[in-house]
């Protein structure tokens, strides 16, 4: 993980893209943390990231989770079968 100022990062930008590529770039201003750097491989990637800081989405999550707390939560079982599909291994884990 490489560490840089604003103002490297702002002079010298798609070398530090360039640099992303093997981990992450942590941005600092006066030297605290302020951004960080981090490559897109693929659409899927930048969907996770869109959805990991997405207020909305996190706010259903939440709601979600205490469902489950409250036993209001279907098993993977219920949750496929009312899909009209048989749980993968995976999904049931």
């Amino acid at each position: 993980m490489r560490i840089a100022s604003v103002a490297a990062v702002k002079s010298q930008f798609s070398a530090f893209l360039r640099e992303c590529r093997n981990g992450p770039v942590v941005v600092t201003r006066n030297g605290l943390p302020v951004a960080a750097l981090v490559p897109i491989l693929d659409e899927d990637e930048l969907e996770d990231l869109v959805l990991a800081y997405s207020p909305r989405f996190r706010a259903i999550l939440g709601k979600a989770n205490r469902q489950i707390a409250a036993g209001e939560g279907l098993s993977a079982t219920e949750f496929w079968g009312d899909m009209g599909a048989a749980p993968s291994a995976e999904a049931i884990r």
